[in-house]
């Protein structure tokens, strides 16, 4: 592998000049701006960087990205265990052990090039598939490799207000969605509201926004925001112990949720429904997406091999055929762009030959 240097982008924002590097959550209450990676497992990676400046993400350079094929992908759960999943969780729910759970399955390709960066991938994704939350975060000596282009907020910081904007609900178009998408919102939105109430001032969580319907690229979703203020002596650590992992990739009750993810699903989730973002300590300000539409580079094998995570939320109403089309809707434009079979309107592609 080349010797990238340590990076973290986010939006305009890049940093460079690794300084300090920590898994212990009350570093990000001191000073300096980090970058913060919070695999669905636990695993916390925290970097602070010396230099944050403004700038945009490069338009994609020929040739820098070498992707798997689209023939390359291999998922963790094929359609007829995703299915069988499906009906599984619906059994748990009918015996009134949980509301709702996500069932996610991660998708595995080799990578054609060693020495692959995943900033140039996330380039590629500026264009392809433009997101609010889109960024990098290369350490490659500390295992993270992350080119993520989500469009949900976990977490945003500013001073003691803290705010989370949970997705439930998808289609390709608004007509798409049903009431189970908005009941499914509901529940999670109930489910956020609980954790950040266990660490902010009584009477102070709010929702100022209830389903309301978001455009992304071919896709819309379901979007609500939660907000509240922290309580005296709560910072980071108490956040992140009472919000973990996110509620709308896990799902209501939480604990049931969790456990039921662990009997279904066959491969870690790593940063995908994790929690991937930014802290400036200086400024008491932070942007922390969930790890949805996001690639990791995993290099512990032999060989390095991309990964990206997809999943639908189940419940009562679910139809186990539609889930698993809605995971392959969140997957398809994505991985196009990954492999270099995507082309838009104005012929910006993912190809990686000049």
């Amino acid at each position: 592998m080349h010797d990238l240097a340590p990076m973290a982008r986010f939006g305009g924002l890049v940093a460079f000049g690794l300084q300090d590097v920590t898994s212990d959550p009350a570093a990000l209450e001191s000073s300096g701006f980090w970058a913060v990676s919070a695999d669905f497992e636990g695993r916390l990676v925290c970097a602070r960087f010396a230099t944050v400046r403004t700038e945009p993400v490069p338009f994609p350079v020929p040739g820098a990205w070498q992707g798997p094929t689209a023939e390359d992908w291999t998922s963790s759960l094929d359609e007829s265990a995703y299915l069988a999943g499906v009906r599984r969780i619906r059994e748990h729910i009918a015996a009134g052990e949980v509301y709702q759970a996500n069932l996610c399955r991660v998708l595995s390709a080799p990578l054609p090039d060693h020495d692959a960066d995943v900033d140039a991938l996330t380039a590629l994704l500026a264009r392809g598939n433009p997101a609010p939350y889109a960024g990098t975060i290369r350490l490659p000596s500390h295992g993270v490799e992350i080119a993520t282009a989500s469009p949900e907020l976990f977490m945003a910081r500013e001073g003691r207000t803290v705010e989370s904007g949970p997705i439930k609900g998808t289609g390709r178009t608004e007509a798409d969605l049903l009431e189970k998408d908005h009941a499914e919102n509901v529940m999670i939105v109930d489910l956020v509201r609980n954790d950040l109430g266990r660490v902010c001032e009584a009477g102070s969580v709010s929702v100022p926004d209830l389903c309301v319907v978001e455009k992304h690229p071919g896709l819309v979703h379901l979007v609500s925001t939660v907000r509240g203020r922290l309580a005296d002596g709560a910072g980071w650590p108490e956040l992140l112990g009472a919000a973990f992992p996110p509620g709308s990739v896990t799902g209501a009750p939480k604990s049931s949720a969790l456990r039921i993810i662990e009997a279904l699903e066959t491969s870690a989730r790593g940063p995908y429904c994790g929690g991937i973002g930014w802290v400036d300590a200086d400024r008491a300000t932070a942007g922390l997406a969930v790890g949805i539409r996001t690639f990791w580079i995993d290099r512990t094998g032999p060989a390095p091999l991309l990964r990206f995570g997809t999943g639908a939320g189940i419940t009562w109403g679910s139809d186990p055929e539609r889930e698993w089309a809605e995971t392959e809707l969140k997957a398809s434009r994505l991985l196009a762009v990954a492999s270099g079979t995507y082309e838009d309107a104005h012929g910006v592609t993912g190809r990686t030959t000049p």
